[in-house]
């Protein structure tokens, strides 16, 4: 019998404040069933810094009046602003039979597979997770994983104002350059056809190899109304 593909559920966020949507996340991840479907969730925030675990403080070279977040995935310092898109996938790699290795092979090339569809040719690089137009970053990665389940994810810039990232080493690396759909098209780009296209790669990868079917909800994920209507995310 063929098995029955994995669920998926799109979860389309629009602009949300960074930390309730982190604190919704890690609720997500505490309390998920065992059978609970896998989910991504589609979402800009406003401008801020968000410092990984394992972060250095000379990274930060001068914040001005953009929030600071000291956060629980891995890798150093990054920007998130209107105009990049980012997915949240919070998934159950020992469900889907994939390691994180594997999960972010599979970012990766739905990103270069989505910037080839507006003729940008892109390419990941051995030891520094993310995705490089020439000798700039155009999208950035950063996970989390506990007890086999994934949280945070991919960060595409499609049309964010880029000067904030000269605030920062990205992702560690002084004097990277960082570049945007926008900055290299000459024009606008619609971040919903960006989206859908980098959606519909992830199906083609299927991550683990097995069918994945998505369900996209018009609701906001549960988790983000609790955290919400509290003010901050529950007690673990």
């Amino acid at each position: 019998m063929t098995p029955a593909p994995a669920r998926v559920e799109v979860r389309e966020l629009g602009l949300q404040p960074y930390v309730p949507v982190w604190q919704a996340m890690q609720l997500h991840g505490r309390e998920r069933a065992a059978d609970a479907p896998d989910a991504l969730w589609c979402v800009q925030h406003p401008p801020v810094f968000t410092q990984g675990r394992n972060g250095r403080p000379e990274h930060l070279l001068d914040p001005a009046a953009v929030p600071v977040v000291a956060i629980d995935r891995g890798g150093q310092i990054t920007y998130h602003g209107p105009g990049q898109l980012i997915v949240y996938t919070l998934l159950d790699l020992r469900r889907l039979g994939i390691g994180v290795r594997r999960l972010v092979e599979c970012l990766e090339q739905a990103i270069i597979d989505t910037l080839a569809r507006w003729g940008i040719e892109a390419e990941r690089r051995t030891n520094a997770p993310g995705v490089y137009v020439g000798h700039a970053k155009i999208a950035a990665l950063g996970l989390r994983v506990r007890h086999a389940r994934s949280i945070h994810g991919l960060a595409l810039n499609v049309a964010p104002v880029l000067a904030p990232f000269a605030r920062i080493n990205p992702c560690g690396y002084a004097g990277l350059a960082t570049t945007s759909m926008r900055a290299l098209l000459g024009g606008p780009v619609a971040i919903d056809r960006v989206r859908d296209a980098l959606l519909a790669n992830l199906v083609v990868l299927r991550f683990g190899g097995g069918d994945v079917a998505l369900r996209h909800e018009a609701a906001l994920p549960a988790e983000l109304v609790r955290v919400q209507a509290l003010g901050r995310s529950p007690a673990p």
